[in-house]
């Protein structure tokens, strides 16, 4: 399998996020990516490679041109008036208020963001720019015959709408990747998201399409972020109607429960006759992730690796959450060596 990779998640390093009242140590780090690569190559898993440049049209296929300058220009807008320390959002436009995007920079941050766990950094427009050329890297690789391909992503993306950001996402790379898929010629694409929490983005992407059939496995919206989007009943709109497929569970399901919800996953993945799966890949399942509550333990990866796996069809993985660092590594390697039947 080929891993694609960039050093340059390493640019975005925000100093801390809001939690509890109190800045402390962001959760989603650099360490992240280093222990995954680390974890690839001790496995010799396969090549790992540097991203293509695709440019913009790619991004442009999922989010808006202002969307991506106000990521791009932020934070030379920001050093401008002399600030060093991170910009973080602080007002957003919630209800009763009007959706316009403001002309001043923190009215805009909180125009483009739904939350305050998206701050701007000076590397945060090239560490998201070259994650989403890493997923597109990977995703070239299944268009060109390959049976799978890894996207190891930083920052995340899952949470990232049109243009929203959140919850550590900036662009969405998986839905950037379906895209690709889509415009060179697959008809029927299929996004599985594993992650501890609810991919909003992907499902606010897609939910009036046919194309895309986005399922997800996530902690139940009402007791877990990101609390808006991701109960049962949300199933599609208009042409999307029947194709979006939310199975939220509660807190605390081990594998038993959890690969239960998979199962109905994969077989509405089969009924559905992708041509492509883009999984996102979060490993914050596991039983001792510090911001998810779920009981996954790491043997339970290699099995959900090979359930992926008897669906035969190319698979695209692309990294999201998980911030167990120590384990992340073993973990989201355990899906792909799951998947290779090593």
């Amino acid at each position: 399998m080929l891993i694609f990779y960039s050093d340059d998640h390493r640019l975005h390093h925000a100093r801390g996020e809001l939690l509890k009242g109190e800045l402390q140590p962001c959760f989603e780090m650099p360490a992240r990516a280093d222990h995954v690569l680390q974890r690839v190559r001790e496995r010799a898993l396969g090549e790992v490679r540097a991203p293509l440049d695709f440019g913009r049209s790619a991004l442009l296929r999922i989010h808006p041109e202002p969307y991506l300058d106000f990521i791009a220009n932020a934070w030379s807008r920001w050093a401008a008036q002399g600030n060093r320390a991170d910009l973080l959002p602080s007002v957003w436009p919630a209800r009763g208020l009007r959706g316009i995007c403001p002309e001043d920079l923190l009215g805009a941050h909180g125009y483009y963001s739904f939350d305050s766990f998206a701050p701007i950094t000076a590397g945060t427009w090239q560490a998201v720019y070259s994650a989403a050329q890493v997923a597109l890297s990977a995703q070239q690789q299944l268009a060109q015959g390959a049976s799978a391909a890894f996207a190891l992503c930083r920052p995340p993306g899952h949470h990232a709408g049109a243009d929203v950001m959140g919850g550590y996402c900036y662009l969405n790379n998986a839905a950037i990747s379906a895209q690709a898929c889509l415009d060179q010629g697959a008809k029927r694409v299929a996004i599985l998201d594993v992650d501890y929490h609810h991919g909003n983005g992907t499902q606010a992407i897609f939910y009036a399409r046919d194309d895309v059939l986005v399922t997800s496995l996530h902690g139940d919206p009402r007791a877990e972020y990101p609390y808006f989007l991701g109960y049962a009943d949300e199933t599609g709109e208009g042409p999307g109607q029947g194709y979006n497929l939310n199975l939220p569970l509660p807190a605390g399901s081990a594998w038993d429960a959890w690969s239960a919800a998979l199962e109905t996953a994969c077989q509405r993945i089969a009924a559905y006759g992708a041509e492509v799966i883009v999984v996102s890949l979060g490993v914050d399942t596991y039983k001792d992730d510090p911001i998810s509550r779920f009981k996954l333990d790491s043997p339970d990866y290699l099995r959900m690796g090979e359930r992926i796996a008897r669906l035969g069809t190319p698979t695209l993985f692309v990294m999201e959450g998980g911030y167990a660092v120590a384990q992340i590594g073993i973990n989201a390697v355990n899906v792909l060596e799951g998947f290779q039947g090593i």
